[in-house]
């Protein structure tokens, strides 16, 4: 499967994006989907995994209650919904897709390219 991911951009502290990954190839309901990122200067890290029928999710702790991730099988979409933005949220953010659901384990087969989020104080 390939994944590209877009949406990213500059948005000021408080404020909203929504990331879209869109998935080619085999059938996105194949496999578990999760959102990472990675801050200049620092690893990549777990934000958001969801299941193949979107009925679970799991989050970051420092994102939980702001961020959500949601999936549509038949648009072949993934989605992170990211509100109440703050400057440490700043990163470059990747879609990746897996087989198994291990969504914070990062052992993902699938990753796309990354879109660039910056949150301005």
């Amino acid at each position: 499967v390939q994944l590209q991911a877009s949406g990213g951009g500059l948005v000021q502290a408080g404020g909203s994006l929504r990331l879209s990954c869109a998935a080619s190839g085999r059938t996105l309901s194949s496999y578990v989907m999760g959102w990472f990122r990675q801050a200049l200067g620092k690893e990549r890290e777990f934000v958001a995994g969801i299941n193949r029928s979107g009925g679970t999710t799991a989050y970051a702790d420092s994102v939980k209650g702001r961020f959500t991730i949601s999936r549509d099988n038949a648009k072949r979409m993934v989605y992170l919904q990211m509100n109440s933005l703050k400057p440490e949220d700043t990163a470059t953010y990747y879609c990746a897709a897996a087989s198994v659901y291990k969504p914070r384990s990062g052992d993902y087969d699938y990753w796309g390219q990354g879109t660039l989020v910056t949150v301005s104080s």
